[in-house]
């Protein structure tokens, strides 16, 4: 099976050279790589261009101007890229562990979506190692800067063995939806015409575009212990969209809602 990497981005080079450096290191390599950009400067096209001259690996960059935080619309530009069958989406700070593209593809499944965790780093080992961006960092559930809280360390263990025995079919819930670590296949997120426009500002993009996944049919998987991503650290965006993003999310729940009408369309025509 042919799968894409769906990354987005918004002005960090450095996290994205890192992003990009992780996926040179991947066991199973992705057939395709498109970078959703919301509106950045010239330094990440600067970054896409040098791994575009050394990759054999087709790596595209899809581009709006800044007009906001509009990661809805971001996503489906770089969605109406995607020429495989099964897209990986994470985030532009997002360091993956070697086996993540791999865990995704093998746990794929007919009918579900894939959720997938995240180990966040603190914010000092954040800024240590963002000073080398061209360099793999050796992750452990036991490194220090993987998670603040010991007890959350174990977001930070693989065991293949673990997800198989854990992952249970969920035919609805929200909790813990994050759009940095998912897959699906391509035609499910066509059937319901990808994410919303509408959701502008940051918030619950991912869960009203989920929410229509449950409402045609599409269940979740959980997958545990696999597909480990390393979550640098940011201050978090404002919530000040949030009231009306709320509104579309529950107008979609309410109305049972599978389909959007300005969405991914939109790009497709183009």
């Amino acid at each position: 099976m042919k799968v894409s990497l769906l990354i987005t981005t918004y002005n960090r080079p450095d996290a994205l050279e890192m992003v990009l450096n992780s996926i040179e290191y991947q066991v199973w390599k992705p057939d395709q790589v498109v970078v959703a950009d919301d509106g950045s400067d010239d330094r990440t096209v600067s970054v896409i261009k040098k791994f575009q001259r050394k990759w054999q690996i087709p790596l595209l960059h899809s581009w709006h101007e800044d007009h906001g935080f509009r990661l809805a619309e971001s996503r489906n530009k770089g969605l109406a890229l995607i020429n495989t069958e099964y897209v990986i989406m994470i985030d532009g700070d997002m360091i993956l562990d070697e086996y993540f593209v791999k865990d995704h593809v093998v746990n794929a499944t007919e009918g579900f979506f894939l959720q997938g965790g995240r180990c966040l780093l603190t914010a000092d080992f954040t800024q240590k190692i963002l000073r080398s961006p061209q360099i793999y960092p050796n992750f452990s559930y036991m490194k220090r800067g993987v998670e603040s809280r010991f007890e959350k360390r174990i977001t930070a263990f693989r065991a293949p063995w673990l997800t198989k025995l854990l992952r249970k079919e969920i035919i609805y819930s929200h909790k813990a939806i994050r759009g940095c670590n998912m897959s699906f296949f391509l035609r499910d997120i066509m059937a319901v015409n990808g994410f919303n426009n509408d959701m502008v500002g940051w918030g619950r993009e991912d869960s009203e575009f989920v929410e229509r996944l449950f409402n045609s049919g599409i269940k979740r998987y959980n997958i545990k212990f696999s597909a480990l991503g390393y979550h640098l650290y940011h201050v978090e965006s404002s919530r000040e969209s949030l009231p009306e993003n709320d509104r579309i999310l529950r107008n979609a729940m309410d109305n049972k809602l599978q389909y959007c009408s300005n969405g991914l369309n939109k790009f497709l025509k183009q």
